[in-house]
């Protein structure tokens, strides 16, 4: 097996290269195709490296097959993002058994909370970064073509790689993510992201302006702000003190924006004066993803949640008071250790009792060194999935139902690009509908008005008006 070498935070760095290592010529890859799986912020992390890579002069492919360096972006939030990397790593390896300089890498929060493990497991993998560290992606790539070696980057302290903008990449997009901080320090007791994405860092309002400037020349219209959790930005400028409000008052007044979205908020945090936004800002979409994880008070305390049933629901009144028809999704998970039929009955009655837009649920499964990892009573995973399939089938009902509430209506809508349906376009309304209607490719990036035809559970049918 070929040498492992771990850096650790600042290893990487001109100053501990030997000059002639660094002068030596490099034949760097000349064809990269990533995978990502996982959230927004890591959709966003692959952009970042995707555009690092071509300012380099290594241009993208659309299957990997083709590829000179592979990159797989990691979730580790749930079991199955993870069982899903490992099965794509499974492919690849058999890809890098026909193609031997072939350069795969691991990336993401699975990278970060198992790097060590993955690099040793696996020989095909030739370096593992974890989130902090993909500010050295470029330099562990030249390492990796020059050396020959296998790297682990996995340290905690931030190197963050921001996105160069490249002309042209992002022609073709309408919509675009900003990542305003990194990391999370509520440390609920299921969850893996403090561990893996580290404590909470935010960004220098100068840094988010610059980077939503250059998005806006490139083309595009809409922003979403990202964050493990967004209310908690907090800048102390030397000016002033900049918290998520007053970001957002600033970003809306950019003139080339169209729209402006963020996600995702944690209950606890969200205060007043941010619910208000949704009636002050009127390029801020009236859709808010607040994620509520359970029905049930016992279970929240277990969960370390930081809020009740009761503040929740309070929450979801004042934000229908300042902002009536305003979008709500949510997380809600099933099976936490000790939720009995009662406490999944609570949450049941939640939904009944919010009708959020949709719902991303899942299964609750341990995350190695969560504290709800060592707790009794697990529930069986034929419960489990039982408990899922009726919780998804009620949240259908009541998202087909309120997309039926649409029909007839007109709504405006920000045009995409072309839809999966031959011949039509697709956009999304405000409150992050999906429409699809017939129209001219040149309203591409435009806003425009539709008549809502038909529903359905993931999407509306339109006309244009």
């Amino acid at each position: 097996m070929s040498k492992v070498k771990e850096f650790h935070p600042f290893e990487l760095n001109s100053e501990r290269i030997p000059q002639a290592f660094l002068m030596k010529e490099i034949s760097l890859p000349k064809h990269f195709y990533i995978k990502t799986m996982g959230c927004q912020m890591n959709a966003y992390d692959s952009d970042s490296l995707a555009q690092a890579m071509i300012k380099d002069g290594i241009s993208p492919v659309n299957t990997p097959e083709n590829a000179d360096i592979i990159l797989l972006n990691t979730c580790a939030v749930r079991a199955k993002p993870e069982q899903k990397a490992y099965s794509f790593l499974g492919r690849m390896f058999s890809i890098k058994k026909e193609n031997p300089d072939l350069i795969l890498g691991v990336i993401g929060c699975l990278a970060q909370m198992k790097a060590l493990d993955l690099i040793k497991r696996f020989p095909e993998i030739d370096f593992i970064l974890g989130p902090r560290e993909l500010g050295r992606f470029q330099e562990v790539l030249k390492t990796v073509e020059i050396d020959h070696g296998r790297i682990v980057a996995a340290g905690s302290n931030p190197a963050p790689l921001r996105p160069e903008h490249g002309k042209g990449y992002f022609e073709k997009r309408v919509a675009g993510y900003v990542s305003i901080m990194e990391g999370c320090n509520n440390f609920c007791s299921y969850c893996i992201v403090p561990y893996v994405r580290g404590r909470e860092i935010s960004r220098s309002p100068h840094e988010i302006l610059i980077e939503v400037e250059n998005l806006l020349t490139a083309g595009i219209k809409e922003i979403t702000l990202l964050g493990q959790n967004v209310n908690s930005y907090l800048w102390d400028g030397r000016d002033k003190k900049w918290n998520f409000r007053v970001l957002l008052d600033e970003l809306s007044r950019l003139d080339r924006l169209l729209r402006l979205r963020f996600t995702t908020s944690h209950p606890k945090d969200l205060s007043d004066d941010l619910i208000h936004s949704f009636h002050d800002i009127r390029k801020l979409c009236p859709h808010i993803h607040l994620p509520f994880q359970a029905g049930s008070n016992r279970i929240l305390k277990l969960m370390r949640r930081g809020y009740t049933r009761e503040a929740y629901l309070e929450l979801i009144k004042k934000l229908r008071q300042v902002k009536p028809g305003i979008a709500i999704t949510s997380d809600v998970m099933v099976g936490f250790p000790g939720e009995m039929d009662e406490d999944f009955e609570l949450t049941l009655d939640l939904l009944r009792n919010v009708e959020f837009d949709s719902l991303f649920s899942f299964k609750y499964s341990d995350r190695s060194g969560t504290s709800a990892e060592a707790m009794n009573n697990k529930i069986r995973d034929s419960v489990k999935a039982a408990r899922l399939s009726v919780l998804q089938d009620l949240q259908k009902e009541i998202t087909l139902k309120k997309n039926k509430e649409l029909e007839g209506k007109r709504l405006e809508v920000l045009v995409e690009g072309k839809s999966k349906r031959g011949g039509q376009l697709t956009g999304r309304t405000v409150s992050n509908k999906v429409v699809n209607f017939n129209g001219n490719n040149s309203l591409i990036g435009s806003l425009v008005t539709v008549n809502i035809k038909r529903s359905f559970l993931n999407s509306l049918r339109a006309e244009l008006t």
